[in-house]
């Protein structure tokens, strides 16, 4: 008997604690002096107390025990959002009363006097919990969720197909409540549900192109060394953080994006340092010619035009970080990233790397000097590279000249090229050394793959040129196979020159004189005529010699 009394009290006490696990005895919510968070009571045994009582409640419910706070509140916005958020309403409030720290968390309606709080506690500590009255870097609240709402946006999730434990308020309002659940902390955070992979993120938001993205499907971890890129998750893959590696919903660093870091580029290198992703970007941006990340912060906007109307450069402009994976387009080009094309029309998904490249170093204001001075200065590379120019490179289409015999195969004259294939990093895998691709960063300027010497008088050498010869055969430029003394001259500009500047007889063959180098004859005759295959005429000062009907002929 002694035994079944005994059996049966433990079996009465398993199911009280079985009970107690999803309700708030066992969470931070219970503020009583039996609680099991930092914040407690100094001797109040009541748990429900201090949100709910049965009598004298205040006008809200259900049985609501708290005061309404009377704070003004800065909602959230940002440049993106179709939603136009408030003053906070509805249950919001109601967790706010607790949360914004302005109300002691001992003052309740039903009785006269303050609970006190151990520890000399009164109002929310800083923490976590402390959300304050700035709402501008929380997740925005008390607006309308609606199908309009949803069709606007394009990336929400319709609020009919929305889960039942997804619960909007009267008049479909998004408050706390639609993410949180306060009397239970089953899966962290009092959420609804588990975010193990961004679940509950996901839930609402439809990233176009997510659940393809590397961000998405990464089993990468972390190496473990400093620092943490995920500091507040106890999650271990990219994967499972998901959202949560660039975002966190409550007092984010980086505003109105919800971001964990307030400078851009290091939301991405939290990961892209070597430390998780494979490739170091971060080293790449420490070389001495570099897309410039760390000159600007603040200044990027994704609502921003596609030509870049306030010179700057972040991640973001080149990547799309939902929607970006492995699967790159023909060219080496990221994947679902907007540019400008040829005839300088925003495109939603580039198709090729300069359309990408266009947004910057086309139409935009504000673009620097050429780097080396031509007779005819252009440095909108959207119309350097027009198929109509009198001589271009090949990126934007096939090449107008149908006999190069200096290419190396399989190049061909009918042979396209990206920007990547000049501008990259000088130890990118595809130029055989074992770094990242893209134009992050280069030991060689601009931004370039191999070196390519620019000033007079220098040495020829593979070395010295090597970006060129990574395409052109050498041999057959020192052989000059294409014209006489082929080898003694470098008179190209290597983009193209564009028809509102040069024309087929001057400027054919990339030819747009350095003029710190070349310069006009006595006469003012500052000119190449192309005569056809192979063959051209000079009419200029060089090196201090007089070209007057200078053939050069095979």
């Amino acid at each position: 008997m002694q035994v079944l009394r005994l059996l049966s009290l433990l079996m009465g006490i398993m199911a009280i604690v079985s009970a107690q696990a999803g309700s708030i005895v066992n969470t931070s919510h219970n503020l009583s002096v039996a609680g099991p968070g930092n914040v407690t009571a100094a001797a109040e045994d009541r748990v429900c107390i201090f949100c709910h009582t049965s009598h004298s409640s205040s006008s809200t419910t259900p049985q609501w025990n708290r005061n309404t706070p009377s704070a003004a509140y800065v909602p959230y916005t940002s440049s993106t959002a179709v939603a136009q958020p408030g003053q906070p309403t509805g249950h919001s409030l109601m967790c706010l009363s607790c949360h914004d720290g302005t109300i002691a968390l001992g003052e309740i309606v039903s009785q006269p006097n303050d609970i006190a709080m151990s520890g000399g506690v009164t109002t929310m500590p800083p923490g976590e919990g402390l959300i304050g009255t700035d709402l501008t870097h929380d997740h925005p609240v008390s607006f309308a969720y609606t199908g309009s709402l949803a069709s606007q946006n394009g990336e929400l999730q319709a609020p009919s197909a929305l889960p039942s434990s997804v619960i909007l308020e009267g008049g479909n309002q998004l408050q706390c409540t639609a993410c949180h659940d306060a009397h239970s902390n089953d899966f962290g955070g009092f959420l609804i549900m588990p975010n193990v992979g961004s679940q509950l993120c996901t839930t609402c938001h439809l990233k176009t192109g997510w659940s393809q993205t590397s961000h998405s499907q990464s089993g990468a971890t972390w190496n473990n060394q400093p620092p943490d890129p995920w500091p507040n998750s106890n999650l271990v893959t990219v994967s499972e953080n998901a959202c949560g590696s660039c975002h966190q919903p409550h007092l984010a660093t980086g505003g109105p994006r919800l971001l964990n870091h307030a400078i851009e580029e290091d939301n991405c290198l939290a990961c892209h340092n070597g430390n998780v992703a494979a490739d170091d970007i971060e080293a790449e941006f420490n070389k001495a010619f570099r897309h410039g990340i760390a000159d600007n912060t603040g200044v990027h906007d994704p609502a921003e035009p596609a030509v870049v109307d306030t010179r700057h450069v972040e991640c973001s402009d080149c990547h799309n970080a939902h929607a970006t994976n492995s699967a790159r387009l023909p060219g080496d080009t990221p994947a679902n990233v907007r540019g400008v094309n040829l005839a300088g029309t925003e495109v939603s998904a580039a198709n090729n790397t300069y359309e990408i490249c266009l947004r910057c170093h086309g139409d935009s204001p504000g673009r620097p000097a050429s780097r080396t001075p031509r007779q005819h200065e252009q440095t909108n590379v959207r119309l350097e590279i027009q198929a109509t120019n009198p001589s271009f490179h090949p990126i934007g289409s096939p090449g107008s000249n149908n006999n190069v015999p200096s290419l190396i195969p399989p190049l061909t004259e009918q042979s396209v090229i990206t920007c990547g294939d000049c501008h990259n990093s000088n130890n990118a895998s595809s130029a055989g050394g074992n770094g990242p691709e893209g134009p992050h960063g280069s030991t060689f300027e601009p931004i370039l793959v191999d070196r390519y010497e620019t000033a007079d008088n220098t040495q020829e050498s593979t070395a010295a040129y090597q970006l060129c010869y990574n395409c052109h055969s050498e041999s057959s430029i020192l052989g000059d196979d294409s014209f006489k003394e082929h080898d003694k001259h470098i008179c190209h500009d290597p983009h193209g020159i564009s028809s509102t500047q040069g024309n087929s007889t001057n400027n054919s063959n990339l030819i747009n004189f350095d003029t710190t180098i070349v310069f006009p004859r006595g006469n003012g005759d500052l000119r190449f005529e192309d005569q056809g295959q192979f063959a051209g005429t000079c009419y200029l000062e060089c090196h201090g010699e007089d070209h007057n009907n200078f053939d050069y002929q095979n």
